[in-house]
């Protein structure tokens, strides 16, 4: 059985691994920890809430008037400390270009745990657009195992990088969550919500970006 575990810090993040979380939890395979750094408190809180998700570690990282080398060393640290000393885990997955996702990167490879980057190869070519996330990006890219790539050319820019190795093309899993979302939607109370949402064909959702095209790359876990 592998261990796995997914750390995000803010809502965008939150949405496009809650799908990830949930998939991986179902399948005997495999352990699932999550961890939260909360740069976004409130907002990831909601999220969490929504997709009905168990947070094991909560590093609670923000506070006020924190400067960005504050908080990256902070990260660094807790990641490390509260979460990578206590269990030993065979993957570690980071979503997009957050501080969290450095940090934690960071955190990993210095234990040798392999590194889940999840939409990966996003790149304006311009060190400080945007700042720091260009460079967040760049770097992890460098140091991650797995590269999963929204599209095309976010795998091009990987290979421009000479970055060839287990570097997979597989949509966005916004769209997955949109669909998770829209089931927790039907499966409530709320019918005035779902309402909302009758009208859209999901018939169309195979040539969006779901799980199960990702599904064969799981398994290689």
């Amino acid at each position: 059985m592998k261990k796995i575990l997914f750390l995000f810090g803010t809502r965008p993040e939150a949405i496009k691994m809650c799908p990830l979380v949930k998939t991986f939890s179902l399948d005997s395979n495999f352990k699932v920890k999550v961890g939260v750094t909360a740069q976004h408190r409130e907002m990831l809180d909601q999220v969490l809430d929504f997709f009905k998700i168990k947070v094991d570690y909560d590093l609670n990282i923000m506070k006020p008037n924190q400067s960005l080398h504050e908080l990256t060393a902070s990260l660094i640290l807790k990641i490390t400390e509260e979460i990578l000393y206590k269990e030993e885990f065979d993957y570690v997955f980071v979503q997009g270009d957050t501080t969290t996702v450095l940090a934690g990167a960071l955190a990993s490879f210095y234990k040798k745990i392999k590194i889940v980057h999840i939409e990966a190869g996003l790149r304006s070519s311009d060190i400080y657009s945007p700042f720091p996330e260009e460079m967040n990006r760049v770097l992890t890219s460098k140091i991650a195992y797995y590269h999963f790539c929204p599209t095309q050319t976010s795998a091009e820019n990987l290979f421009k990088e000479n970055i060839n190795d287990n570097v997979f093309v597989v949509g966005n899993t916004v769209i997955d969550a949109l669909l998770l979302g829209l089931e927790e939607i039907k499966n409530s109370s709320k019918k005035d919500l779902i309402e909302k949402y009758e009208n859209i064909d999901f018939s169309k959702k195979n040539h969006l970006s779901n799980l199960s095209q990702t599904g064969e790359f799981w398994k290689t876990f």
